[in-house]
């Protein structure tokens, strides 16, 4: 179904649920630069060490940090995708696990995005 999805001009974007970590090179037969992958609990790094040449990464930051934790909190694990996925060259789009949950505090999310301005740039 992707690769249709490709073939007529789209860019599938699958949110990977669970910790897909050990399925990475087997969801690696996809076309280079063709699709996004949205994931859930998968090791970032990892993903990106397996998937980095082929599909944009999006994702990963914890829905029960950006709900419960500290802007300093978040500030870190954005800091941490960013100098170990982004700048290493990595497509990398910041995005909750699944979203931003609506119950996250509007400082967190200013943590966030200010974060990745800062890191990013």
């Amino acid at each position: 179904m992707m690769i249709g999805l490709i073939d007529a001009g789209l860019i599938p974007m699958p949110l990977w649920e669970a910790d897909c970590t050990k399925r990475l090179e087997t969801i690696k037969d996809i076309p280079p630069g063709k699709c996004i992958y949205w994931f859930e609990r998968t090791d970032m790094v990892r993903a990106f060490e397996v998937l980095g040449d082929t599909v944009a990464l999006r994702g990963n930051l914890s829905p029960s940090l950006l709900t419960t934790g500290q802007p300093h909190e978040v500030d870190a694990a954005v800091k941490h995708l960013v100098d170990a996925v982004w700048a290493k060259g990595g497509k990398l789009i910041l995005d909750g696990a699944f979203g931003i949950p609506d119950e996250t505090p509007v400082e967190n999310v200013r943590a966030m995005f200010g974060a990745a301005r800062k890191y990013a740039g």
